[in-house]
């Protein structure tokens, strides 16, 4: 059974920095990506790391100011969160697919965390 257990969200001032963290039971040929949905959005993808050299992928609105990456020993992914925006606040979500490289549609990921909520004040 695949289980994801997100941790690290909270509150912060616009411009902190947070740093989420997805632990998972799977590890190895699993490409590994974040999600977010803001309240009467739909969920958006935000990051994703493939198992085939590690390749990352952003989205426009987080490029540059988050960075996601693999801690093997720990079969863990992070993501380091910097300059939030009120607009960054969401329930941030960790999803897993066994596909080699990153998608950005969430129907290509058949496992998810149950979420840790993230809330930027202006």
């Amino acid at each position: 059974q695949v289980q994801l257990v997100e941790s690290g969200g909270g509150l912060v001032q616009a411009g902190d920095s947070l740093t989420l963290s997805c632990a998972a039971s799977v590890w190895g040929a699993w490409t590994m990506a974040w999600f977010r949905q803001a309240p009467g959005k739909e969920r958006e993808f935000v990051a994703g790391i493939g198992w085939i050299g590690g390749i990352t992928e952003y989205s426009d609105s987080v490029r540059g100011r988050f960075t996601m990456t693999r801690e093997n020993a720990k079969k863990t992914v992070l993501l380091q969160m910097n300059g939030l925006k009120p607009e960054d606040t969401a329930v941030y979500y960790c999803a897993a697919t066994r596909r080699s490289s990153v998608h950005k549609t969430d129907s290509e990921y058949p496992y998810w965390g149950q979420g840790t909520q993230v809330t930027v004040s202006s």
